[in-house]
């Protein structure tokens, strides 16, 4: 089943995204497993809306990608909220 995710990087800048993304080398395109991704800078951060196939297929990017990555680049560690998809219209 499809799960979304909700991340929060308080304080986060589009500066700090943009090298996070250069770093995960993907070429433009959402990683293997993904549906779609997209962010935002909001007044408290960044916003990253993800949906990913599975919950198996998110946990494996993220402790490979995410976490690394994001810490190096100062980050930190997200507010994550998770849901199960009921629909995808594309």
């Amino acid at each position: 089943m499809a799960r979304a995710y909700i991340l929060e990087f308080p304080g986060a800048t589009a500066e700090q995204y943009d090298q996070v993304v250069e770093k995960m080398d993907l070429g433009g395109h959402a990683p293997a497993g993904a549906v779609f991704h997209w962010s935002a800078i909001t007044d408290d951060g960044l916003l990253v809306v993800d949906v990913w196939e599975s919950a198996a297929e998110f946990e494996k990017f993220r402790a490979a990608k995410i976490v690394p990555i994001t810490t190096e680049f100062g980050l930190g560690t997200p507010k994550v909220r998770e849901y199960d998809v009921h629909r995808v219209l594309d």
